[in-house]
């Protein structure tokens, strides 16, 4: 919900300058070039802040996939940062990986012969 939120300010505020300035007075090409300005301003705010925080915080939602051929085992929150435990059978590997704000790859740790489904 928070998620909506943010981009339909994001628009009405969009909105708002392409009225004021545009339309009200009638400078078209400031218009067009704020709004883009705003715009995307917005979504690499959202990006490479926001997400994240709307998620841990305020029950936004946001999506990761696990890489092919690997299974999830589990996923934590330390700080504002999200760790995802997978599972490589193929190697017989389990991996922890990091995701920071705009989920930039942060680290990686690799623990071998971990054997997380004991028989």
């Amino acid at each position: 919900m928070i998620t909506y939120l943010y981009w339909i300010v994001l628009v009405v505020i969009t909105g708002l300058v392409l009225f004021g300035v545009g339309y009200k007075a009638k400078l078209w090409k400031t218009a067009l070039g704020a709004a883009a300005v705003i715009m995307v301003a917005g979504w690499g705010a959202y990006a490479f802040h926001f997400e994240q925080v709307f998620v841990k915080r305020y029950g936004g939602e946001m999506s990761i996939r696990t890489p092919v051929g690997q299974q999830h085992l589990g996923i934590t929150w330390k700080e504002d940062n999200i760790w995802i435990e997978t599972y490589d059978p193929q190697t017989n590997t389990c991996i922890f990986t990091e995701y920071s704000k705009g989920n930039v790859l942060q680290g990686r740790v690799y623990i071998k012969n971990c054997n997380p489904y004991p028989r």
